[in-house]
């Protein structure tokens, strides 16, 4: 069997080298601006940062990606068209974009810069993968992680686009693309500002029981005070509904695919994906680690028997959002 190639998160120049050191075959990384889906404060490459983490992945024959994959906003597209010339100024492999304007213009401009198209893209059928590959083409397409196995074995049946799938990571409970949730109640949307709760937005308080995590004054959770503290989302946070508090939306957890490899081997993706640029450098080792060497394990298995050792599940569960894990849509028993 062919093996996918493994991509890994990249929210910094130290993240990105212990990925390429443990085993990732490419980077996704994104520059320190609202043009990427993870434009938290603290994270991301300027341009000095991009190059050396270019120039590193590269030495070492790996490939970087970049992600500019939220959407330009009207009177403000310069600073996207600015970023695409930034990524074809650097030398990355590939850049990750939604926006079909956006994709239009990478095209024209840069038309030898390899294009994928992003999970905020929201393709979920053959049909709209080709059509971005016979207008803009892309050469890759990140399924979005509300498919099931054979949902995204028909896709790849029915395209000679790459495809790509998230196989580690944090989930969300909208389609990824068409998230509106948070701006609400902070104005900004993940698909527009880069972030679901911009750290204006945050805000943490101490009270007799605990602490409060409120999102522009909207109480989101309370943590006692031997309880871990996540950060707060409005999707992820625990409500009182009906005398009862829990989490209302959705419950923390990962998605954690490595039981699946062998099938997700079969049917021919291509690239597998951990999500996690706001993730530490050692959320970065401990899980590429563990996916190169499942990955490669069933590889050499082929058709035979793999297996799955309880170091790698223990590894990925204590890094695991809420440190529990899921096979997520992979595994839903409904149409």
């Amino acid at each position: 069997m062919r093996s996918p190639e493994l991509v890994c998160p990249a929210g910094s120049l130290p993240a990105l080298k212990v990925a390429v050191d443990h085993g990732a075959d490419a980077v996704y990384i994104g520059l320190k601006d609202a043009t990427n889906a993870r434009n938290f404060a603290g994270l991301n490459f300027d341009a000095a940062a991009a190059r050396e983490g270019v120039r590193y992945a590269h030495s070492r024959g790996r490939r970087v990606l970049m992600a500019i994959n939220t959407y330009p906003q009207a009177g403000d597209e310069k600073k996207w068209r600015t970023a695409v010339d930034a990524a074809a100024d650097l030398g990355v492999d590939a850049v990750i974009m939604a926006d079909m304007a956006l994709l239009d213009y990478a095209a024209k401009t840069h038309p030898r810069m390899r294009r994928h198209l992003s999970v905020q893209g929201s393709a979920t059928n053959y049909e709209a993968i080709n059509l971005c590959r016979d207008w803009f083409g892309i050469e890759r397409v990140v399924l979005p992680r509300v498919l099931t196995i054979d949902q995204v074995a028909h896709v790849i049946a029915n395209t000679d686009v790459e495809v790509e799938v998230f196989g580690f990571g944090s989930l969300c409970v909208m389609v990824e693309g068409r998230c509106l949730l948070s701006s609400y109640a902070t104005g900004d949307s993940p698909n527009t500002a880069g972030v679901c709760s911009p750290a204006r937005a945050v805000r943490w308080q101490e009270s007799p029981s605990g602490t409060q995590a409120r999102l522009s004054g909207i109480l989101i959770d309370e943590y006692s005070p031997d309880e871990p503290a996540g950060y707060p989302t409005l999707c992820k946070g625990r409500f009182a509904v009906a005398s009862e508090t829990y989490y209302a939306l959705e419950e923390p957890t990962s998605l954690n695919v490595i039981e699946l490899l062998p099938e997700l081997l079969r049917i021919g993706v291509s690239a597998i994906k951990v999500e996690g640029r706001q993730r530490s450098p050692a959320y970065v080792t401990a899980v590429t680690s563990v996916l190169r060497e499942a990955i490669d394990s069933a590889v050499a298995a082929g058709d035979g028997r793999f297996h799955v050792k309880p170091q790698w599940q223990q590894a990925l569960g204590r890094v695991a959002e809420g440190q529990q894990v899921t096979l997520g849509a992979y595994n839903r028993p409904w149409k």
